[in-house]
């Protein structure tokens, strides 16, 4: 038995207002504070505070690469990039990276060459040191409020965003001091500072360049993956882990699972397992987008338990058999079962039907020595009406699908169930393959359930 089954939340469907103006901020800020200490450095002719400006210029791949996640990045995955576009955004922070990687060696090659002819002019002005003091009180402010929510919060983002603004603080600093000392006399102090600033410009740029190229080698993200682990074997021995890949984009996890169940579940419950899995994993990991197959567990008790269950299957009046187990005692082997029988059925002909199974598999497969049997009655039909006029909910189907797809829907119909709304939807995907089609109504599916207000799950059809 093998199914797969999938699920998203529907991460980064777009590019809201709201986002793009705070990455806008960000970038204006990081682009002003560059603008600062360069014309500071320039009017001065300090080297420190060139190579500090270019320090700055890792905030400003920060607030790009914001600003980019909610742009081309955050675009919905498609026919040809079925995991998004995520990766954009690190391909650009890896340039972004070199390039500061090739500016700070200049800047160091430039400040040793001029420490080997004893230093060079500098202009160090009151206002120049006042524009460097103003910027260590920023920074300053900046890494205590960061420390201090990150100790609240037990925050990991938080503090590594501290601990970059400290790096800002020593480099300020570090401009501040050869500054100083230039008006003291000692004419090497800037190209002194500027060369440390370089060393903390490439080890910014390293660790940046490095995160990056780790999520563009598909490195399995060491956190998630143990959340995932322990979500899963919380669940208990009747789930088996048989396989798991992870990877990341754009600060969103991807999980492929591979789980076990024992033979004698049924196709209806095989399912729900997976929902159950994927909802364990999304709250393990936030946002994250699974994919989960089921499959039958192999080896002498399946085969075993396979054996009893279709045994089960031949006697007659019996209408549904799961949670087949196989049980090895002291004395003897014993096979248990849930039977399900029309719920109207008289108990002495539910118990009659019971005994009758429990002397089938006795009979017909020796190795069990007892049948424990558990008679349940089949859940009637649910009542299910057609929603008549709900134009609203129409449209925000038939707006999502031609979202996603690129084109309008062949027909949407919505029938009120006792869970709720359902739309069933016809997409129309011209030559596509198979797997395309079934990808696409996967994620068409994912969409409307998590993007339309109402509507608690939708059944996907592609045609033509």
């Amino acid at each position: 038995m093998g199914m797969g089954h999938s699920h998203a939340d529907g991460h980064g469907q777009g590019m809201g207002g709201t986002p793009r103006r705070v990455a806008l901020v960000s970038v204006g800020a990081a682009v002003l504070l560059i603008g600062i200490k360069l014309g500071t450095g320039l009017a001065t002719g300090s080297l420190a505070f060139i190579s500090e400006a270019i320090h700055s210029g890792t905030d400003l791949v920060a607030a790009l690469l914001a600003l980019f996640a909610v742009g081309v990045a955050a675009r919905p995955a498609d026919r040809t990039h079925p995991y998004g576009h995520g990766k954009a955004e690190h391909l650009s922070a890896l340039a972004e990276g070199a390039v500061l990687v090739v500016v700070s060696l200049w800047i160091a090659f430039e400040a040793i060459q001029r420490l080997a002819q004893g230093g060079h002019d500098v202009n160090a002005t009151w206002w120049a040191i006042a524009v460097a003091v103003l910027i260590m009180v920023i920074d300053l402010g900046r890494t205590v409020a960061l420390t201090r929510a990150a100790r609240r919060f037990s925050s990991a983002a938080l503090k590594g965003s501290a601990l970059h603004f400290a790096s800002d603080l020593a480099g300020t600093t570090a401009v501040l001091v050869g500054l100083l000392l230039v008006r003291a006399g000692a004419a090497w102090a800037d190209s002194a500072a500027a060369l440390f600033v370089s060393v903390l410009v490439l080890v910014a740029a390293g660790r940046l360049m490095h995160e990056n190229v780790e999520v563009l080698m598909d490195r399995v993200p060491d956190a998630d993956e143990a959340a995932v682990r322990a979500a899963v074997s919380a669940m208990g021995p009747a789930v088996e882990l048989r396989r798991l890949r992870m990877r990341s984009a754009a600060g969103r996890a991807f999980a492929d699972v591979v789980i076990g169940v024992p033979p004698g579940e049924s196709v209806g419950r095989g399912h729900a397992v997976a929902d159950e899995v994927e909802d364990a994993i999304e709250a393990a990991v936030p946002g994250a987008d699974v994919v989960v197959h089921v499959e039958r567990r192999e080896g002498h008790d399946e085969d075993l338990a396979e054996r009893v269950l279709a045994v089960a299957h031949e006697v007659p009046r019996v209408r549904e058999i799961h949670n087949v187990r196989i049980l090895h005692l002291d004395s003897g082997t014993e096979a248990s079962m849930h039977l399900k029988l029309p719920a109207s059925t008289p108990l002495t002909e539910a118990d009659s039907v019971a005994r009758a199974v429990e002397r089938a598999v006795v009979a017909s497969v020796p190795e069990v020595d007892r049948v424990n049997s558990h008679v349940e009655p089949l859940e009637p039909p649910r009542p299910a009406a057609e929603v008549g006029d709900d134009a609203t909910t129409q449209r925000a189907v038939q707006a999502l699908v031609e979202r996603e797809c690129g084109r309008p829907p062949h027909a949407v119909r919505l029938v009120r169930t006792p869970d709720g709304v359902v739309a069933y939807v016809t997409l129309s995907l011209g030559a596509a393959t198979l797997s395309e089609a079934h990808d696409t109504g996967g994620r068409v599916r994912r969409a409307i359930r998590d993007g339309v207000p109402g509507v608690t799950d939708a059944f996907v059809q592609a045609r033509p």
